[in-house]
């Protein structure tokens, strides 16, 4: 199943599903610190519209609550978001933004040559 794009309030949620396990929209709510905690209201539509993107389902019913749990999995999600930044502007740019800002490391380019490698050989046996 493809993985939906998800914004950055619908990440927070389902950061909070990943995390807690199934929820209710109040419990989701209730998981945003308090400054920058968005209104009931606003949950429940995100809910809502993560539930038509098939992100999350309703799996149970608690007196008036829904308690929903995530379809989407963090790795899935988070495979779909560099997808689609490496589509935008390739990864070439990506990777020297993240060599200029310490964020790629020596180790981090070793191993991706080792992950080539296998590729390669996969490759190559097929």
């Amino acid at each position: 199943m493809a993985v939906p794009k998800l914004s950055k309030l619908e990440l927070k949620i389902m950061e909070t599903l990943w995390t807690r396990g199934a929820c209710s929209v109040r419990e989701i709510q209730e998981a945003f610190p308090g400054k920058s905690r968005p209104a009931f209201t606003t949950v429940q539509t995100m809910v809502h519209r993560l539930e038509i993107k098939k992100a999350l389902r309703c799996t149970n019913r608690i007196g008036k609550a829904n308690i929903f749990e995530a379809v989407t999995t963090r790795k899935g999600a988070l495979g779909k978001m560099m997808d689609d930044l490496l589509s935008l502007f390739g990864s070439k740019p990506v990777m020297a933004h993240m060599v200029k800002s310490g964020q790629l490391t020596l180790e981090d380019v070793k191993d991706a040559e080792q992950e080539l490698r296998k590729l390669a050989a996969k490759e190559k046996s097929k």
